[in-house]
């Protein structure tokens, strides 16, 4: 409790400086405080255009998909099927990176096992549909194929070995299991 105490007044006194100074650029019109003031503006507004549909849409897939489906798909008992299946879930995101960590956590809560959403959301930063249209356009679909080719295996190689080295931490230091093979 006593650590939050200090960190919520850095945050205030942050807050207040922001504030204060944004005022002070309105009034005197100090020009770059002024474009600070509209970019924030600008991206505020966007987020609050984004965010409400974004969550939506990740509670009702909290309501309405089974976990025993998420568990079928994406659970420890999935295999390689689950690691495509996420990687084409990500195929089909449209929103910013900072949307797809709701979705994450519910997959994660649903059952989904740690490595697969690791892969969702890794698979999230590199394979999205209308960015490789994008990038394809100007670069060469030949260029989008062979970075899915390099990236995707190192995606879930990287998704693999964070999960085990979570576990084993988890298991070793937080529940003082000793010896265990994964």
């Amino acid at each position: 409790m006593e650590k939050q105490k200090p960190k919520k007044k850095k945050v205030i006194t942050f807050l207040f400086l922001y504030t204060s100074f944004i005022i002070l650029s309105l009034i005197m019109k100090y020009e770059p405080g002024r474009r600070i003031a509209y970019n924030f503006q600008f991206f505020a507004l966007d987020m609050f255009k984004l965010f409400p549909p974004a969550f939506i849409l990740v509670g009702l897939f909290m309501v309405w998909i089974d976990r025993k489906a998420v568990e079928h798909y994406f659970g420890e008992a999935s295999g390689v099927k689950g690691y495509i299946g996420a990687i084409l879930l990500s195929c089909t995101t449209l929103y910013p990176f900072v949307v797809v960590l709701p979705m994450a956590a519910s997959l994660y809560k649903k059952g989904a096992k740690l490595s697969i959403v690791l892969t969702y959301l890794g698979a999230t930063a590199i394979c999205r549909i209308p960015m490789t249209i994008f990038e394809a356009s100007f670069i060469g679909i030949g260029f989008s194929v062979v970075r899915y080719i390099v990236s995707l295996p190192l995606i879930v190689i990287s998704s693999i070995l964070i999960e085990r080295i979570l576990r084993n931490d988890i298991l070793h230091n937080r529940l003082g299991i000793q010896d265990v093979e994964l």
